[in-house]
Formats: C-alpha cells, sequence, structure tokens
C-alpha cells in the first residue's frame, strides 16, 4: 500500500517508467497501470482530484482510489439472487429453515447460481446495507462482579460398574469474566438440587462468592423468562441469599450476555471432551476428579496474546475481591402450603410424617419449607415451628408447647407427675398416691382416680382430705371413691380402730397335725 505514495512522489521528481519500478522494486507493467488510473483521477472525470491532494490522503484512503475492487454485482448471477432476496429473507425466519437448506433449494433452481460462501457472502451484505447487522460489544468487566453460569450442549458419559449402563451426565460449567477463570463439573441432571449443588461447589473451588450470579433461563433457577423482570425460582432464590449474592438471568435468546462463558464451553470441549474420549470412567466421582485435573490445566495455561494465565490473574486480582462464604453450607428447601387438622398436626406427604403446628393455627393455612434434615414452618410471615425431619412413616413429632393446656395435662400424665402434684399439697396425701400406684392396676385406671383425688384436693379442704387418706392407708383402701365416701359423708372423724397385737411366733405350737395324732391315739 505504501509503495503507491512512493510511486506518485517519483512520478512527480520527473522519473521514468524504468527508474521508478527499479527504485519500488516492481514490474514495469505496474507502473503503468498505476499511471494510467492516476491520469484518469486527474484528468477531471468528477472527482476533482489533484496530485498534492492525493499525497495528502493516508494510505488506507489512497488505496481503494487505485483499487476500486471487481463489478461483481453485474454478474447475472447476482440479478438472480436479488430478484428472490426478500424471498430469502422471508424463509429464514420460518422454523428450521437455515442457509444450508435455503442454498440448496437456491441451487435447485439455479444450478449456475453461487456457491455457498458467496451465498452466505451476498445475504451478509444485504443484511449490512439495510441496518439489519447487530454489532457486538466489548464489556468492561469488574473484578468479583459477576459469575457466568451454563451447560455444555453435549452430555459427558461415565459406565455403570454393576449393569454396563452408559450414563450421560449434563456438563456444567462457569467462569468468572473478568480473569475467565473456569470451573466445570458433571452432574446426574438440571434438576434444581442438582443445580445449586454443582453452583454450590463452584463457589467452594472459588473461595468466595461474587456481587451476582448470571444463569441461563432454566427451570433450576428462573420460574418465568422476562426480558426485564423476570421470576427467579424460589430455591435459587433462597441459594442467593444465604451466600450474599444476587441473581440477575441473561436475557432470552441473547447469548451474547454470557458470551465468554459460551467460550469456555467450546475451549472445554477441545481441553475436556476430547482429551477424556479413550478413557472409560466406571462412577461420576472419578469421571470429576478428570474433569477437574483437565480444568485446572486448562486455568493454568498461557493464555493468547496475554502475559499471564487464568489462574495467576484470579489469584492476582480477582479473589481477594470476593466475599466471604457462609459458615453454614447451603441446604435446598422444598416450600408447599398446608392446612392444619384439628389434631394442630401437618401431613407431610413424601416424609409421611405428621408435625405439630400451634393449636392457636387449627384450620389455618400455614407455608412448610423442607430441607434435607429440618422442617420449617410459617404463617404470616412468621416462623411458628421448627422441627428435625423424620422418615417413619405414619408417626407424629410433636412438640409439647404447641398444645392445648388440656392435650398438654394429658400427654404429661405419668407416676411421677400424680407423685409431684400430690407432695406439693401434703405428705399423707403424697403417701397414698404411692401407695394407689403400687397396687396391680392398669396405669390409665391409676391416672384417672389420680384425676379424681386432685379433684377432690380442689373441692374440701386440705385436713378433711389429710383424716380421709389417713383412714384409707389403715383400712388399706386405695381407690378414690373410699376417700369420696369419706369425704362426702363427714367420716373422716371416726376412730380408726386399733389393730390387734399378734402373737410373736415360737416354736412351742400344737397345731391342727399334732390334735389329730392324740384323737388316733385315743380311740
Amino acid at each position: 500500500m505504501s509503495q503507491i505514495k512512493q510511486l506518485l512522489i517519483l512520478n512527480r521528481q520527473g522519473k521514468g517508467i524504468k527508474t521508478i519500478a527499479r527504485t519500488l522494486g516492481m514490474s514495469k507493467n505496474t507502473v503503468k497501470t498505476y499511471l494510467f488510473k492516476l491520469d484518469k483521477l486527474l484528468s477531471g472525470n468528477g472527482t476533482n482530484q489533484t496530485l498534492d491532494a492525493l499525497l495528502s490522503l493516508d494510505e488506507p484512503e489512497l488505496y481503494p482510489l487505485f483499487h476500486p475492487g471487481n463489478p461483481s454485482y453485474k454478474d447475472p448471477r447476482y440479478e438472480y439472487f436479488k430478484d428472490n432476496l426478500e424471498t430469502y429473507q422471508k424463509e429464514l425466519k420460518k422454523t428450521g429453515v437455515t442457509r444450508t437448506v435455503l442454498w440448496e433449494e437456491y441451487r435447485q433452481s439455479n444450478p449456475n447460481g453461487y456457491s455457498y460462501s458467496q451465498f452466505c457472502f451476498h445475504l451478509d451484505q444485504q443484511e449490512t446495507a439495510k441496518g439489519k447487522a447487530k454489532p457486538s460489544m466489548v464489556l468492561d468487566h469488574k473484578p468479583g462482579e459477576k459469575l457466568y453460569i451454563d451447560f455444555a450442549g453435549k452430555t459427558i458419559p461415565y459406565i455403570d460398574r454393576e449393569t454396563g449402563e452408559v450414563i450421560q451426565c449434563q456438563f456444567f460449567v462457569a467462569c468468572l469474566p473478568y480473569s475467565d477463570y473456569a470451573f466445570a463439573m458433571a452432574i446426574p441432571s438440571q434438576t434444581t438440587s442438582d443445580f445449586l449443588y454443582a453452583l454450590g461447589m463452584c463457589l467452594q473451588d472459588l473461595g468466595g462468592v461474587p456481587q451476582l450470579l448470571v444463569p441461563d433461563n432454566l427451570k433450576a433457577a428462573v420460574t418465568k423468562a422476562d426480558r426485564y423482570e423476570p421470576d427467579i425460582n424460589k430455591a435459587m432464590e433462597d441459594f442467593a441469599n444465604h451466600y450474599g449474592t444476587a441473581v440477575l438471568p441473561a436475557r432470552v435468546r441473547k447469548p451474547q450476555d454470557k458470551a465468554l462463558v459460551e467460550n469456555q464451553v467450546k475451549i472445554l470441549y477441545s481441553r475436556v471432551y476430547a482429551k477424556l474420549r479413550n478413557m472409560q470412567f466406571f462412577d461420576i466421582t472419578s469421571l470429576n476428579e478428570a474433569i477437574r485435573q483437565r480444568v485446572k490445566s486448562h486455568n493454568q495455561t498461557r493464555m493468547q496474546k496475554k502475559p499471564f494465565c487464568r489462574e495467576e490473574k484470579f489469584i492476582a486480582d480477582e479473589k481477594p475481591l470476593l466475599q466471604q462464604l457462609p459458615v453454614e453450607p447451603f441446604e435446598l428447601r422444598f416450600y408447599s402450603t398446608h392446612k392444619v387438622a384439628k389434631n394442630n398436626h401437618i401431613y407431610l406427604s413424601q416424609d409421611r410424617h405428621y408435625y405439630s403446628v400451634p393449636h392457636t393455627l387449627v384450620g389455618c393455612d400455614v407455608k412448610v419449607g423442607c430441607t434435607r434434615s429440618m422442617v420449617y414452618i410459617y404463617h404470616e410471615g412468621s416462623k411458628v415451628a421448627v422441627h428435625p425431619r423424620c422418615d417413619k412413616q405414619g408417626l407424629y413429632s410433636t412438640v409439647k408447647e404447641h398444645l392445648s393446656s388440656h392435650h398438654q395435662h394429658y400427654r404429661d400424665r405419668s407416676p411421677d407427675y400424680y407423685k409431684n402434684k400430690a407432695l406439693k399439697i401434703s405428705k399423707v396425701f403424697h403417701e397414698f398416691v404411692c401407695l394407689l400406684f403400687e397396687q396391680q392396676k392398669y396405669p390409665e385406671q391409676v391416672y384417672r382416680s389420680c384425676d379424681g383425688l386432685l379433684s377432690l384436693a380442689r373441692q374440701y379442704e386440705l385436713d378433711a382430705i389429710e383424716k380421709a387418706c389417713r383412714t384409707a392407708i389403715a383400712y388399706k383402701k386405695f381407690s378414690y371413691k373410699f376417700i369420696q365416701n369419706i369425704i362426702e359423708n363427714r367420716m373422716e372423724d371416726e376412730r380408726i380402730p386399733e389393730k390387734k397385737r399378734e402373737l410373736p411366733k415360737h416354736n412351742n405350737l400344737r397345731g391342727r397335725d399334732y390334735y389329730d395324732n392324740q384323737q388316733q391315739t385315743l380311740d
């Protein structure tokens, strides 16, 4: 390009064709061609150019004047293409119609038409001419600000050791756009639990949390996609709240919003998929270990046109700016709404187990959040109950404070409960209750008797109760009705008969056998 300006300078100095050709190292015919074009430019055929004006131009501006290009649009093939251009543009908007399909149909109707590359070139030219071609933008990324998240289009397999079945796994990929530091792992599926598990492992690998998570519009992250305000999946929202970050999904069908992670997927196809293609794995753990080693090597590979690798830039500039990880790991919560039954419990179908709720909420709708280990119950924005999760089907997990007072009393019944109640009333009353429990009766029967005795203790004076208990102990009549009869018939002051003294036991006793023998002797 610079030789054109040199040629013009030498020509203005009056040098001949041979001298110019020898000086610039080009053929005489080439010099003649350039001088011919110079004459046309200076001949005043509408260009109004002067030699000084040409020499004042920069080289990129000067070059097109001498090389205007090939007038390819005068080609009859272009006329045919231009006549059908509007049809091609409409067809490309239809589902499944690609440029390849369109070109094949074009060649069938015009066998001597453009090749595929020229066909696409002219389509692009028309898009650019009409201003439809959209320029791409170079984004200015801040360190530690965003984490781009995506899944590769192709799965990665391992072999089940027992059955020999080939299990296809999803390939999770994430990267920090500032340093382009990458993370990847295989997971069983794109479900919410697997997706959030992989995302949690990614943050653990990074050793910190970015300010924004930028996922695709998959169901595990976004409930309803929207260009301006997408509805975030509740589980994803809990995950972000737990890690102190926010979620900003990419726009629908706008992969350029997270172009770097899209590019990471392409690179990892060659640096992970290709490297593992001849290897066999028999569990997902060994597969992920191999992936981890390849991704580590990828992060430590020197980047093109840059004097550092991804890992160096991440450690130096980005890792110190990440937020700290929470102390407790995230547990996925599943939410559902339940109505509190009359027994102030809700039934969790996935556990087939009952969990208690405060009795004041009977008949109300409550929101239940379940993690792997806990059950949280909410009502009108307040947490009203917390239970350890239980897998014992058909049973009840009940907190005493959730029951009404009479239900609490019923559950608290035990020998110790009644003995302690009796001791607070009187020592004699406590003695009688203890003797009552020594009887060979079913516990529920004794509990009812104790309830009756406590009712009597609330109705009558303590002195009358104590006297009645002493009388019952003396006569060894351990029942509620005996005490009730004494008090109601005012017999508590009746004198208790003294016990007959028993003769001391000794060997000088004549029993029945002695007298039987005496009778036989007399006979």
